[in-house]
């Protein structure tokens, strides 16, 4: 029986709040009722040979608060004329709100969109947009807004997050909620006050003139000869972006590796460095211009988050090589491999033919499901003997 029931009803209005439809009639002032519901109705053999069963249907439709049910008459030769509904509407927004159920957060939300009246106007198009994801927001609204205000009084502060002097408003509170300020900020501020390069979260400070915060290298050389410091002793050194894109260090071969004990453990290697990677984000090294006249090999997981890595450095350095993610390195240490139960499965167009075709066996599932291979579970003597072979 396909017949529409009561919860149809409810759900068809249901939907209209999730999309944010009704909560937006607040703000524009655009109304959608009356609004005629979708009724799917018994068909006149289904009321002749079901008459009982109609009956029931037919008072369940009836008794439907907030709604204004049509009728119109049906014959029958047995039951005589019977009316049954032909249609159902809904003649306001007060009653499809009390249908699903939700005047106590159109309250809600009625009181964010007063406050953003009088203080933020510009912000009534976000409401209208957004009124859903505006009332997930309602108890930190308010000092959303007191963000809003300060950064449009001092629009490019050049001070950091933590200067921000607002009463109440702590940094980490502007932190946690660097999405929604975002979309905020792109509306109330002037195009001059905002550069249109810096997109994301992570570029929030870039984007709105904040003070970054400093990115650090960290890096060891492997050949005494180079050392910056005197001293015999293992030099492990961390230098800001800028400073590090000012090294004249003249070697000539930079290993990169993501994890911290191959990093320390790295050998000792003629004109050459090693840098601590720490996954995705190579916007930093991409200031030292220098390293593009040195040799490049990164080492990462045999996984695709791995490659997708790989990938990534190659868009900042094309020439960069990857060293112990080969097919025989995964082989070899079949009894250490894991498991990788996030993969990335997108394109990745930098890769070589030889890493590509690793790549696709790995995301589609070809070797083994989920399956990855740790840098830090391939034994210290593969990868000695394997640098050997590179730096040969």
């Amino acid at each position: 029986m396909n017949w529409t029931r009561p919860e149809d009803l409810r759900t068809q209005l249901k939907k209209l709040w999730e999309r944010g439809e009704l909560l937006a009639c607040l703000v524009t002032d655009e109304t959608l009722f009356p609004k005629r519901l979708v009724l799917k109705c018994p068909t006149s053999a289904e009321m002749a040979e079901r008459f009982d069963e109609v009956r029931v249907w037919v008072g369940e439709i009836r008794v439907m608060p907030h709604c204004r049910v049509e009728m119109r008459e049906f014959k029958h030769r047995v039951f005589g004329a019977n009316a049954v509904p032909q249609e159902v509407w809904i003649d306001t927004i007060e009653d499809a709100l009390a249908l699903v159920g939700k005047l106590r957060d159109t309250k809600r939300f009625q009181l964010l969109l007063d406050v953003t009246r009088q203080r933020q106007p510009q912000l009534l198009a976000w409401l209208a947009k957004r009124p859903i994801r505006a009332l997930e927001l309602s108890d930190e609204w308010n000092l959303l807004l007191e963000i809003v205000a300060w950064i449009s009084v001092h629009p490019r502060p050049n001070v950091y997050l933590r200067q921000v002097d607002i009463p109440s408003i702590h940094s980490k509170f502007i932190e946690a909620h660097l999405g929604v300020l975002m979309e905020l900020l792109d509306i109330v501020l002037p195009s001059e006050a905002i550069d249109p390069r810096a997109s994301g979260v992570s570029q929030f400070a870039k984007r709105y003139g904040f003070c970054e915060k400093t990115m650090l290298i960290r890096f060891r050389i492997l050949d005494p000869a180079h050392a910056l410091l005197p001293g015999d002793f293992v030099q492990d050194i961390t230098l800001d972006a800028e400073s590090f894109s000012k090294l004249n260090l003249n070697v000539t071969r930079v290993f990169i590796t993501e994890n911290e004990i191959n990093f320390l453990a790295f050998p000792l290697i003629k004109d050459s460095m090693v840098i601590f990677g720490k996954g995705y984000g190579f916007e930093t090294l991409s200031k030292a211009e220098w390293l593009s006249h040195c040799r490049i090999q990164y080492w990462g997981d045999i996984d695709t988050h791995g490659f997708a890595i790989l990938d990534q450095l190659r868009n900042h350095f094309s020439h960069v090589e990857s060293i112990l993610m080969d097919r025989a390195t995964l082989l070899k240490f079949e009894s250490q491999w894991g498991d990788d139960e996030k993969q990335t499965c997108r394109d990745l167009p930098r890769l070589s033919l030889e890493e590509k075709m690793l790549y696709d066996d790995l995301r589609d599932n070809r070797i083994r499901k989920n399956l990855r291979l740790e840098q830090e579970r391939i034994g210290y003597h593969w990868v000695v003997s394997e640098l050997d072979k590179f730096t040969s």
